[in-house]
């Protein structure tokens, strides 16, 4: 069995997705593309088709797993490309994903198998004008027909701002069949959010050569993770800004809370780590898009660890702290980032640092600091 290199081809822009699957076949010698639809797969089964430039070369069903389409889809794409492999007649397997699958997801299933499957390369196509609408789209996936399970709870705007920030590449599809044509806040905003993607068009045979330069799963994993998260940089062009706010001051949990509304709705995507002064231990990840805030508890900061548990530390958060260690705070820190059209920096600015304790209130110290009212309590701990 000879070993079979594997794309991965994510994106809710399913006309640019397609085109740039279609692409890839046709510049790629030897490629094939596997797809799984999930659009019946609440009722029925997930229906799989595979082709080459040429066209379809096979069809069948996968049976839902515990109701789940996503589970499906996991169950029977490794033995398909195991099967694709033992051919041993392509060069390139592209996993062309269902308009609400996220690629990371899938990229640890093909990572996973190993041998003969090496997953080269993972890509989001996006058509730039699309990008600010479906970043504003709040509605759930359930409600336009995108769900992946009847339990799936995710929203457009925060299934596709993952889809966004995944990949190392960005396949870029300005083919109009949108409706809309990008213009240049278009393509600022896109790049604005996605800082660590190589952004590719789909005309010549570049996407095809970017997919198959090779990706790291583990990498990718800790470019998302909220303690060492590559986040976009300070930019202003188009009508796009990026405003980067970093603070060493906790918030107070009262006037934060308070603010929260103002905060979510200020940008199409805002991104970060923070900490308050009654979880003073305690990481916080800040997940905004579509106006609505995500808040969650990733564990404690490396400063409140004992030593002896660094080593357990990947090694991207231990230099990631290091590079804004306090020596009174250690890795403690505000590190939240505001992309938009149109941003109000300077509202935006005085917001947050309203938001901070007071010369008073931090002269208090931390004991004081576990008095004040855990009124974000609700966001980490809801009630079931």
């Amino acid at each position: 069995m000879s070993g079979l290199p594997v794309a991965i081809v994510a994106g809710l822009h399913a006309d640019a997705r397609r085109t740039a699957v279609e692409e890839i076949l046709r510049t790629v010698p030897g490629s094939i593309a596997l797809h799984h639809d999930l659009t019946a797969a609440v009722d029925s089964a997930v229906h799989r088709t595979v082709r080459d430039a040429d066209g379809l070369l096979g069809r069948g069903d996968a049976p839902l797993v515990n109701d789940c389409a996503c589970c499906a889809l996991r169950e029977d794409l490794v033995p398909e490309l195991l099967r694709l492999a033992h051919e041993g007649r392509y060069r390139l397997a592209v996993v062309e994903l269902w308009d609400s699958v996220e690629p990371q997801a899938m990229a640890a299933v093909v990572a996973a198998a190993g041998a003969p499957l090496t997953l080269t390369g993972v890509a989001t196509a996006v058509d730039p004008a699309l990008v600010l609408p479906y970043l504003s789209n709040g509605d759930d996936l359930a409600d336009v027909g995108l769900a992946a399970a009847p339990t799936d709870q995710r929203t457009v705007a925060d299934t596709f701002a993952r889809q966004l920030e995944h990949p190392t590449v960005i396949a870029v599809v300005e083919d109009g069949s949108s409706g809309e044509s990008a213009d240049d806040s278009d393509r600022a905003l896109l790049a604005q959010l996605t800082p660590g993607a190589r952004k590719v068009g789909v005309d010549g045979g570049a996407l095809g050569s970017a997919l198959l330069a090779g990706f790291d799963v583990a990498a990718a994993a800790a470019r998302l993770h909220p303690a060492c998260a590559l986040l976009p940089q300070e930019c202003d062009e188009h009508g796009v800004a990026t405003l980067v706010w970093r603070r060493t001051r906790p918030f107070h949990p009262q006037r934060l809370y308070a603010a929260l509304e103002d905060l979510t709705c200020a940008a199409a995507r805002s991104r970060g780590r923070f900490w308050l002064a009654d979880r003073p231990d305690t990481l916080l990840s800040w997940d905004a898009a579509g106006g609505a805030l995500c808040v969650e508890s990733v564990g404690p900061w490396l400063a409140a660890l004992p030593d002896a548990a660094w080593e357990m530390v990947p090694a991207e958060r231990r230099l990631a702290a290091s590079l804004v260690w306090h020596p009174e705070h250690g890795d403690r820190c505000q590190y939240l980032t505001f992309t938009s059209p149109g941003l109000d920096r300077d509202g935006l600015l005085s917001l947050l640092d309203s938001c901070l304790l007071t010369d008073d209130e931090y002269a208090a110290g931390r004991e004081g600091w576990r008095q004040l009212p855990h009124v974000v309590d609700d966001l980490l701990d809801p009630v079931t």
